[in-house]
Order: C-alpha cells, then sequence, then structure tokens
C-alpha cells in the first residue's frame, strides 16, 4: 500500500485509524537505533578491559568504536532519507533494520577492537536507512495538527530506549560475556520487521531528488579527517603534532569542499537554500551543540561511576535511570511549555538547564554523595526533553510534508555529527587533561608502556594491575588524574551548551506561525502537489 506524501492532503482513512499503532512500530525500529548506543555507554569499560573479559580496547579504539557507527550514520543520512523519498519509506526502513541486525550479529562476536570498529559501521550503514525513514514515515501518517504530539512522543521514545538501554547492558554484562550488548539487537529487529511488514503503509515524494554520490564521499571522508587528526591529538596530548595538524587541515578542506559542491550542484545532498531561513539554521545547530555536549560528557561519566566510584554496570545502568525517565516524562509535555511560552523560552531554558547540569560535573569527586549526581542526571534529561521536541517540531514544520523525509535525515546528520565531534573534542581533552596530570606518576611503570598506560584511567589501572602489590600506589593518583580531567571537561560541555543557549535566544521564534525556509521550498512543495494531483 502506497500513501503519497501531499501537503495540503488529508492522510487516508485507512491509515488514520492505525495511526497509533504505526507509531508504535517506528518508536521499536527508532529503540534498537538508540538502544544499542545507550547500551554501549555502559559497555565501553567492559570492552576496554583486557581479553578475556573485553577487547583491551584503548581509549582512542572505544572513541572509534563510537564514531565509526555515528560517521557512517551521518555521512548516508541524507542519501538514505533521498532513497526513502525516491524508492519508499518503509522499503528503506525494512532495508535498514536488515542491515542492523547483521552488522549486530557480526560486531558481538568480534576477536579485536578493529573489527568491532568496522562491524560498528555496518551497523551505522543499517540505522542511517531506519532513523530518517520512521520520521518521515510519521510526517505521513499523521494530520499537521497532530503532529507535534507525535514527535513528543517519538522523542520520548529516545528517553525509553536510553532508559532501557544502559539497565539492559548492565544485566546482560553480569551474566553474559562482552558481545552480548550487540547481539541483544537481532531479535529486537526480527520483531520490528515483522510488524513493519504487516503495519506500516508505505509512502514516498512524488518529486524526489537525486542521489549525491559527490557529496555523500566528501562529507564522509571530511569528518573521518576531521575526528581522527582530533582522536589522535587527544592521544599524544599534543594538538600541535604535524600529523595532527595535516588530518585535521585536510578534514576541514575536504569539508569545505563538500559545502562549495553542494552550493553548485543541481541536486545536492543537503539543499543550502534552507539555511537562508534563521529559524531552521539555529534548531539544526542547538541539535548539533546539544549532542556535541551531552554525548562527550555521557562518555566520561561511565568512567567516572565505574572505575571511580566502583558501581558495577549494572548499577551504572540504574543510577543513568534519571536521565533517561526525565526524558520519557517530559519530551512528550513539552509542546505544552511551548503553547505557552513559544519555541524561545522553552528551548532556551532547555538548554540553561543542560549547561547548568554539565557544569556541576565539575564540582563532582571520590566522594560526593550519589544522589547529587541523580538529581544532576534527571535535571539533564529535563532539559534535554524540552530542547529536543520543540527543536524537531521546528525542524519537521518548515519543510514541506513531502519532504519529510530531508528534513528528518538533515536533522539526524547533525545530531550525529554533533554527537561524533562532542565524543572526539571532548574525549580528547579528557585523554590529554588525564595525561598531563597522570605523567609524573607513572615512573614505576617500564618506559616501554607508560605511553600507553597514560592515554586513559582504564589505560593506567591496568597497568598497575600487571605490576602487582607494586602498581596499588597508582590508584589514588589515576582517580585524581581522572576527576581533575573530567571538570575540564564538563566545564568545556558546559561552555557549548550556553553558546546553544546563546543561539536559541537570538533566532529561535516564540509564538509566531512556522513557514518554508524560502521561496524555493514554497515552490517545490506547490510542484510536488500538482505532480501528486
Amino acid at each position: 500500500m502506497t500513501t503519497p506524501a501531499v501537503t495540503g492532503t488529508r492522510v487516508p482513512e485507512a491509515v488514520h485509524r492505525r495511526r497509533w499503532a504505526i507509531l508504535g512500530v517506528l518508536m521499536l525500529s527508532l529503540l534498537i537505533v538508540v538502544l544499542d548506543n545507550s547500551i554501549l555507554n555502559v559497555a565501553v569499560k567492559t570492552i576496554s578491559t583486557p581479553a578475556p573479559t573485553g577487547l583491551g580496547a584503548t581509549q582512542s579504539e572505544l572513541e572509534w568504536a563510537i564514531n565509526a557507527y555515528t560517521l557512517v550514520f551521518a555521512g548516508l543520512l541524507f542519501s538514505a532519507g533521498l532513497l526513502g523519498d525516491r524508492l519508499g519509506r518503509k522499503k528503506v526502513l525494512l532495508g535498514g533494520l536488515v542491515m542492523f541486525g547483521i552488522g549486530s550479529a557480526l560486531a558481538a562476536f568480534s576477536s579485536s577492537p578493529g573489527e568491532l570498529v568496522a562491524f560498528r559501521a555496518v551497523m551505522g550503514l543499517g540505522a542511517a536507512f531506519v532513523m530518517p525513514a520512521t520520521l518521515a514515515v510519521l510526517m505521513n501518517v499523521f494530520e499537521r495538527d497532530e503532529q507535534p504530539k507525535a514527535i513528543g512522543i517519538w522523542a520520548g521514545g529516545v528517553g525509553l530506549a536510553m532508559a532501557i538501554g544502559p539497565i539492559t547492558g548492565g544485566l546482560l554484562l553480569d551474566h553474559f560475556w562482552w558481545g552480548s550488548v550487540f547481539l541483544v539487537n537481532v531479535p529486537i529487529v526480527v520483531l520490528a520487521v515483522g510488524l513493519m511488514l504487516w503495519l506500516v503503509p508505505d509512502s514516498r515524494d512524488p518529486s524526489p531528488g537525486r542521489i549525491d554520490p559527490v557529496g555523500v564521499i566528501l562529507s564522509v571522508v571530511g569528518l573521518v579527517l576531521l575526528v581522527y587528526g582530533i582522536i589522535k591529538g587527544g592521544r599524544l596530548a599534543d594538538f600541535t603534532d604535524p600529523a595532527v595538524l595535516a588530518a585535521i587541515g585536510a578534514g576541514l578542506a575536504v569539508l569545505t569542499a563538500f559545502v562549495i559542491f553542494e552550493k553548485r550542484s543541481d541536486h545536492p545532498s543537503i539543499d543550502m537554500t534552507y539555511f537562508r531561513n534563521k529559524v531552521f539554521s539555529a534548531a539544526i545547530s542547538v541539535i548539533a551543540l546539544v549532542f556535541f555536549a551531552l554525548m562527550g560528557v555521557t562518555f566520561f561519566a561511565v568512567f567516572y561511576t565505574q572505575s571511580v566510584r566502583g558501581y558495577s554496570p549494572l548499577e551504572t545502568g540504574l543510577l543513568m535511570l534519571p536521565l533517561a525517565a526525565a526524558q520519557m516524562i517530559f519530551a512528550p509535555r513539552a509542546r505544552l511549555l511551548v503553547d505557552r511560552f513559544g519555541n524561545k523560552a522553552t528551548t532556551t531554558g532547555g538548554m540553561l538547564i543542560l549547561a547548568a547540569t554539565l557544569g556541576a560535573f565539575a564540582t563532582l569527586d571520590e566522594d560526593t554523595p550519589i544522589w547529587i549526581l541523580e538529581v544532576v542526571f534527571f535535571l539533564m534529561g529535563t532539559g534535554m526533553a524540552h530542547i529536543m521536541t520543540p527543536t524537531s517540531v521546528v525542524i519537521m514544520q518548515t519543510l514541506p510534508r513531502e519532504k519529510a523525509g530531508s528534513a528528518s535525515a538533515l536533522s539526524n546528520t547533525f545530531r550525529q555529527v554533533g554527537g561524533a565531534l562532542g565524543i572526539a573534542v571532548l574525549g580528547s581533552v579528557l585523554s590529554a587533561a588525564y595525561r598531563t596530570s597522570v605523567e609524573g606518576h607513572l615512573t614505576a611503570l617500564p618506559a616501554s608502556v607508560r605511553h600507553t598506560a597514560g592515554e586513559s584511567i582504564e589505560a593506567t589501572l591496568a597497568a598497575a594491575a600487571r605490576l602487582g602489590p607494586d602498581g596499588a600506589s597508582l590508584t589514588a593518583p589515576a582517580h585524581t588524574a581522572f576527576l581533575d580531567a573530567m571538570h575540564v571537561t564538563a566545564l568545556c560541555g558546559a561552555g557549548v551548551a550556553l553558546a546553544g543557549a546563546v543561539v536559541t535566544a537570538v533566532f529561535l521564534p516564540g509564538r509566531t506561525a512556522l513557514t518554508p525556509p524560502d521561496s524555493r521550498a514554497r515552490e517545490e512543495a506547490h510542484a510536488g502537489a500538482d505532480g501528486a494531483a
């Protein structure tokens, strides 16, 4: 069954009647994409543990295991959205789910960090086809007046995944090997595919864009080079190293070439004319800044709870529950504040709450009462809920309905790019600050292992464990060095969130009506309607 996505037409009655069941299936599909990263958050310490418990991954390898997924995801999202517009969103959703399931099974049985990075990239390839299609289908089965409510529930699904993920990961790691955190995706994929075939209608853009392979290649290559340079700089604790500068410079040059090419192309991956609308640009930028700060901070939060505080993976998952619970509670209700106070006030308030909670990590130490961390997590989730729902609605409603796939892909592209850069930049800040603090305490180690041992707290503790009783004296300095590095990194994250608050306060609308970003978008909307008619 194909449901044409046409601006100004009503959703067919047969689809309208089962719209909430369809939303449930879409949220299940979304669940596995988000669930995977939230599970991985509590598993990174276990994966960094030497074999046979883990893979012995270094901090830079862990960053790549996360970023291999997010960079492929981000680089292909827009093309995936266009393929969904052209071939049908249901078909693309099904293909993405199957690919994600295959990548998950392969990742579960990785025998080295390099294999894990490669199979995570396969998972990112599948996820790139799932995420934009879920939101695009949503926009085509709900009428415009119900879209904000549906998007709020959809965003609440992210909170649900964040709640289930760490707890599920903790339970699995308590009873099975580390690969189980990936293998758990497979039965969820099977269930989602079955329900998708039964319930979800197909839809497509009557005037889809052409695929832009050159733009895709330039964007992926540029982002990989940039992230590689940033991670390498953090690992070396030296951003002036020629190899680091060369990688970062090459990444920026390729990304510049990407922007120039997109502006001149008659079928760009990203239509740069959308960004002439300041509201649209601000909403997209805020999403990137939020995930830049959030992903970077949650990356080190797991090491704080497990390596410094001594909590198990399951206990860590439970500790992160307030973050997810707040999103589940407030994401569907954020639209009520938007109705009363407008997008500007609601989102700016959320950004300020997020900045405050990120800054609060700079006050945590080894003996801080754990309830304080729980309050910080709950407030962080509250801030997130009042950012993501309003900005998602702004982005989706500034483009015509038949461009829902493109709007969703743009939103998720910037979310993933922001998250990848957050892990790379803030992870590198953490690594560099940690090495600077701990280097003076590593003289008891053989010279051949000092550099590796100084990369992360887990590397230091592993090296200390190999020394036996003589290594016990390294534990306290490692904890102190990590806390110092965490405080610096948290303040950097808070600064990014404050920058986001300024963007929302200046550019987002209050309670004014949203319009397509420019005359070209309006012309495309009319052309799409005429073509479907």
